[in-house]
């Protein structure tokens, strides 16, 4: 039996709405959400050479031992809610922000989720700058995986914002 190879690729989709980065909950079953596929750039699992990746579990267990949460998506892009305790610094204050951070304290940055840069920008901005990789972590899945996960979610005025 011979191996035929194939490419994989994402398809393009076909959008009929704007798009929908953050997932919503579906309008008659409170358990189930409705996630928009047709949206942003696929990330790479490591973003940057030395910067864990973390999942859910890893990410509450961080939060819970110190270590700081960062929501890095723009102020508009939130849909509202975040993950409880984050703070907001978007990507693209995150250098203008940095005296916020303790690189002796670890920060974990999320932003939109497995097709959003934002976080992603932000950890390489920070690196470029000297700040040390071992300081920082990427939660890929972001409010995508977290929504569709069922975590809990707190509106945006009600997180830490500094």
């Amino acid at each position: 039996m011979g191996h035929t190879s194939r490419a994989i690729y994402r398809q393009s989709r076909v959008r009929t709405q704007e798009p929908a980065s953050v997932p919503w909950h579906a309008a008659d079953a409170e358990d189930l959400v409705v996630v928009d596929s047709t949206w942003g750039e696929l990330q790479p699992l490591h973003c940057a050479p030395n910067v864990v990746t973390v999942g859910e579990l890893e990410l509450i267990e961080a939060v819970n031992n110190g270590a700081v949460l960062v929501d890095s998506r723009l102020p508009d892009s939130r849909a509202g809610v975040t993950i409880p305790g984050a703070i907001n610094i978007p990507h693209d204050q995150i250098l203008d922000s940095k005296d916020r951070l303790d690189p002796s304290r670890l920060t974990v940055l999320f932003c939109n989720g497995p097709q959003c840069p934002q976080s992603p920008q932000a950890i390489r901005a920070l690196l470029e700058v000297g700040y040390p990789a071992a300081g920082l972590a990427y939660y890929r899945g972001g409010m995508h995986d977290w929504v569709t996960l069922a975590m809990p979610v707190v509106s945006v005025g009600q997180a830490h914002e500094r």
